[in-house]
């Protein structure tokens, strides 16, 4: 049987401008640096045991035309001057045989740390609701973290966000960021 557990996933993002959306997406691939690969969107789980490694890293595992597995967020605008940002947010549970969760999140209007902040909280909401820890998404984000810390079950949240201003001109700017699965 094919066993099609990661191992290993990384992040990457990328942004991309041009007079048509599907241009301005490839070019935001490019950025990202997986634009000559066959992309699956998946859904949102990071898999036990899998290793989070350096973008430099997961790039060299990867060959032109290869079927990647991802998790990812993209948001296009062509109002010029138009806030957009794309966002996939990570929560690994501290007990690494355990699956965690990634998040994928869009939005207008929000810059990085907000929009990343936001996919962070909805990856940590998903795993705290698996793991049986109360989570009220009301709470400030510090008091999130503190649930989080005295369940001692969120090993660590994190993120990778990319947000562009859209082009004074009205191209079409896209905004991209994924969690990139390695089998």
């Amino acid at each position: 049987m094919l066993d099609l557990v990661a191992k290993k996933l990384f992040l990457t993002k990328g942004v991309g401008v041009a007079d048509d959306k599907l241009t301005s997406f490839e070019f935001a691939l490019r950025q990202a640096g997986i634009a000559g690969t066959n992309i699956v969107l998946i859904s949102s789980i990071f898999p036990p045991n899998a290793k989070l490694i350096p973008r430099k890293d997961g790039l060299k595992l990867i060959k032109p035309g290869q079927i990647l597995f991802t998790i990812y967020s993209r948001n296009q605008t062509n109002e010029p001057n138009r806030l957009v940002s794309a966002s996939v947010g990570i929560a690994q549970p501290t007990d690494r045989s355990k699956y965690g969760y990634l998040s994928e999140y869009d939005t207008f209007g929000k810059n990085e740390m907000e929009s990343g902040d936001y996919a962070e909280d909805i990856a940590a909401q998903m795993l705290a609701s698996s793991l049986g820890i109360p989570f009220d998404i009301d709470k400030s984000w510090d008091e999130k973290r503190q649930q989080w810390t005295i369940s001692g079950q969120i090993y660590k949240t994190k993120n990778i966000t990319q947000s562009a201003k859209g082009n004074k001109d009205g191209k079409w700017t896209t905004v991209f960021a994924a969690a990139v699965l390695i089998l």
